[in-house]
């Protein structure tokens, strides 16, 4: 995990130096089904002596108490393309060089621990085994971290609450204000963003609605919130009523959907995240 850490401080000095601008990054056209089911999302190469020193974006695997509303539900919501978008744009627009493919896996698995950053959506529906919780506790503690994303409302905060307590019972999740350094490492951006899905973001140029209508009034909310170790490294980033992973999924499917929430708020706090997390 230490090797890990120190590549990727050292990589992201260099991206916090750089003059990164989401805007002139390429916007792809609506997506084309090829072989390789990469769609339109271009491949690079890694490099030929030292493979295995990137950035690998990790999603994971986990059990649902009921199945998730989109297809694939749970854990598997914006998967293939959100990972690779993200994993494309940070190889794209900084310093960080990045595995092409992503991952994915279980808590359980031993490779856990060859990786410094883990991804977990829609945790409204999650819930941990026994061997998973001291799992996780584990890896968080031994330098891993997590980043949450795209859940909605009180019911599926209570629920992701239960089950990320069941970790750290005594740990407390704490509120990051606007003007924390997260929304500002990198991209000035505005306090606590909210992202909707494309559907309601497309809508949003008309109704000025940016949470989900079809949940309980606490979706109206954007939250971010962190879990911290002894020493006040972030172990935990949680993204509450908002949802990153359906702006790297769908950026090339509706224009106003990109300039708005993928390349404004998406991206960017996408890679503040990144940035906050391993450096610290």
């Amino acid at each position: 995990m230490s090797r890990w850490i120190r590549i990727l401080c050292c990589l992201l000095v260099l991206l916090a130096v750089a003059e990164l601008a989401v805007g002139q990054a390429r916007r792809r056209g609506s997506r084309r089904p090829v072989e390789t089911d990469r769609y339109d999302i271009p491949r690079w190469d890694l490099h030929p002596t030292m493979p295995k020193d990137v950035f690998t974006f990790a999603r994971v695997e986990y059990t649902s108490n009921r199945r998730g509303r989109r297809w694939g539900g749970g854990w598997a919501t914006d998967y293939r393309d959100a990972d690779l978008n993200f994993s494309y744009r940070l190889n794209e627009m900084t310093a960080l060089k990045t595995d092409p493919e992503g991952t994915v896996i279980r808590l359980t698995d031993p490779a856990l621990f060859d990786l410094p950053f883990i991804y977990i959506v829609e945790p409204g529906t999650l819930v941990f085994g026994e061997e998973e919780v001291v799992v996780l506790r584990n890896y968080l503690l031994s330098g891993g971290f997590l980043m949450v994303d795209d859940f909605w409302g009180d019911d599926e905060w209570g629920n992701f609450e239960r089950e990320i307590k069941r970790v750290f019972p005594q740990r407390p999740i704490d509120d990051l204000p606007p003007e924390h350094e997260i929304f500002h490492l990198v991209f000035n951006l505005p306090p606590s963003p909210q992202i909707p899905n494309i559907q309601q973001g497309w809508e949003s140029q008309f109704t000025g609605v940016t949470w989900e209508p079809d949940k309980d009034p606490g979706a109206r909310v954007p939250h971010h919130r962190a879990i911290f170790d002894d020493q006040h490294r972030p172990m935990v980033i949680i993204c509450h009523n908002t949802d990153l992973g359906d702006g790297w999924e769908r950026e090339g499917e509706n224009e106003y959907y990109f300039g708005e929430f993928s390349e404004k708020i998406a991206y960017p706090l996408g890679i503040n995240i990144l940035f906050y997390a391993m450096t610290h």
